[in-house]
């Protein structure tokens, strides 16, 4: 009853940092256009990518940035420029490959799988969980909200099929902003705690 206890424990502060039901319709609209293939395709890159990162964070994370002398701050700040240098591009650029929207082939790994799955939230609360909650029920809880990530994303079509066409293709637009945002959001608080930690 303990184990499950710190399991809970351990996945409620992680579902929220991943945040599934915010991160589908950005799914969604990054996958706009694509053959079931290459959406699965991407999903498993993305779910392979996010599942990695969360493991060499988990084990060596503490060390790689005490190593690098790297501070929770310095990765918000870099996570978020990356996406916000995505966003942008994905709003500026006018010419697009047909079908695709200008989706890279290695959207899994990013933004999908990193920054947006597994980001400066999720690689926190993992590194604070494996100290304060224990390894094995961090293991279990990361893994377990993996699972909800492919079981929610998997049924990202039937999202499709009801917004049609045109409204995936707002939905397209919407996104690029609101992971614009998001960027925007990772590097202000990432700021916000450099700051108030020089003081």
């Amino acid at each position: 009853m303990e184990l499950v206890k710190l399991i809970i424990a351990s996945f409620i502060p992680l579902f929220v940092a991943v945040d599934p039901a915010g991160l589908l319709p950005i799914y969604v609209g990054l996958t706009d256009g694509l053959s079931i293939s290459e959406k699965k395709r991407i999903l498993r890159q993305s779910l392979v990518t996010a599942t990695m990162v969360a493991l060499v964070f988990i084990f060596i994370g503490k060390a790689i940035f005490n190593f690098l002398g790297i501070t929770v701050s310095d990765f918000q700040i870099a996570g978020g420029l990356v996406l916000l240098v995505l966003a942008i591009m994905d709003l500026l650029i006018a010419h697009k490959s047909e079908g695709t929207h200008g989706v890279s082939s290695s959207a899994g790994v990013v933004p999908i799988g990193v920054p947006l799955i597994v980001g400066p939230a999720v690689l926190t609360t993992l590194i604070i969980q494996v100290d304060s909650l224990g390894l094995l029920p961090t293991l279990i809880a990361i893994f377990a909200n993996l699972l909800f990530i492919w079981i929610i994303f998997s049924q990202a079509d039937r999202f499709l099929k009801i917004l049609g066409e045109s409204g995936a293709k707002a939905v397209s637009k919407i996104v690029s902003l609101l992971l614009a945002a998001i960027a925007v959001m990772m590097i202000r608080k990432g700021i916000v705690a450099v700051f108030l930690n020089f003081k």
